[in-house]
């Protein structure tokens, strides 16, 4: 699988050692930085860039998903559901990582350096990657319903904007 990665200088250090983690277990890993550590550093450019290449790559039909982490992952999320057809979550645990993909077709994962060992990270990610969409009828219309309102403003059926 193809993998898109970005963070910002809180995790930078994190991003090489995931980078060796994915793609020792035979994942694709493309890097849209930073490269290099800037304390001043702003993030929302290579998470925005991750979550691109992660939305064209879907479209394509590659099989691709996206990693955003910085201090709290908390910006980093929000950068990446700038972008149409990304849906971020921030995972803290291995609950909300299973559930991300099981419920949300979760397509991008945000996760907080500063908040967790790169093992734990390591395993978030892992279990991420692993972990399906269920499908389920009821999953599925919400995730479509948040795809409408994303290109129309709207949810048919229901009262937006009142």
């Amino acid at each position: 699988m193809r993998i898109h990665i970005a963070t910002d200088h809180a995790g930078l250090e994190f991003s090489e050692d995931l980078q060796q983690h994915l793609t020792s277990q035979g994942h694709e890993v493309v890097d849209h930085g930073p490269t290099s550590y800037d304390p001043l550093d702003d993030y929302p450019s290579f998470c925005i860039n991750a979550a691109l290449a992660v939305a064209r790559d879907q479209a394509a039909g590659v099989e691709c998903l996206g990693v955003v982490f910085g201090g709290s992952g908390n910006g980093e999320q929000i950068a990446a559901n700038k972008v149409t057809g990304i849906r971020a979550a921030l995972v803290w645990n291995e609950s909300t990582a299973l559930l991300a993909r099981q419920h949300n077709d979760a397509n991008v994962i945000s996760i907080g350096a500063r908040q967790h060992t790169v093992d734990e990270a390591k395993h978030f990610i892992d279990v991420f990657i692993a972990e399906p969409f269920s499908g389920e009828e009821r999953h599925a219309r919400r995730i479509a319903q948040l795809a409408e309102y994303e290109q129309t403003g709207l949810i048919a059926g229901h009262t937006i904007g009142a």
